[in-house]
């Protein structure tokens, strides 16, 4: 496999377990998000102001379609998922992992964060709705769904890079 893809609503720990299993796997890992703002010149909501949601969702499918060819891990946006396009695309160049983690854990993490702009401008009942809309999407990308709730980030690691290995056949 070329590429791990990590899938799942903002929150649920893609960035942290991505650049965790980076260094148990020895593959590098990005973040989508951040390569985008990088290849872009702009923050995420400049992007969305300027351009629009459209756009920006045609910046991850390009994104996915022409990123370095090369092993690595991914954190993908929490908004990936919801184009087929992007879902085969995932799955046929590398294995994907859904990070499922309850509302509530995720609601926690992200109630505060002033670098979500969405969780910023949404009641909890518009963020709950959105968080089991876009569950849907999430599964139907996976290749392997990892229940995070009341884990570590080292006992999520371990269990993703156990699944890794035993599909390499190591």
């Amino acid at each position: 496999m070329r590429k791990i893809y990590l899938v799942g609503f903002m929150g649920c720990g893609k960035s942290a377990i991505g650049r965790q299993l980076s260094y148990v796997l020895r593959m590098p890992f990005y973040d989508m998000d951040k390569e985008i703002v990088r290849q872009q010149g702009m923050p995420i909501p400049e992007i969305l102001e300027k351009y629009g949601e459209e756009h920006f969702r045609n910046l991850e499918t390009e994104f996915l379609r022409n990123f370095r060819d090369e092993a690595c891990i991914i954190a993908t946006g929490g908004g990936v998922a919801m184009r087929p396009e992007n879902r085969e695309i995932m799955r046929r160049t590398g294995l994907v992992f859904f990070l499922d983690a309850p509302f509530e854990d995720i609601y926690n993490r992200i109630k505060n964060d002033k670098n979500r702009p969405i969780a910023q401008r949404s009641t909890k009942k518009e963020l709950e709705r959105l968080f089991y809309y876009r569950r849907k999407f999430y599964k139907r990308a996976a290749h392997i769904r990892v229940f995070t709730h009341n884990r570590t980030i080292r006992q999520v690691v371990n269990y993703m890079a156990f699944q890794v290995n035993r599909l390499k056949g190591e």
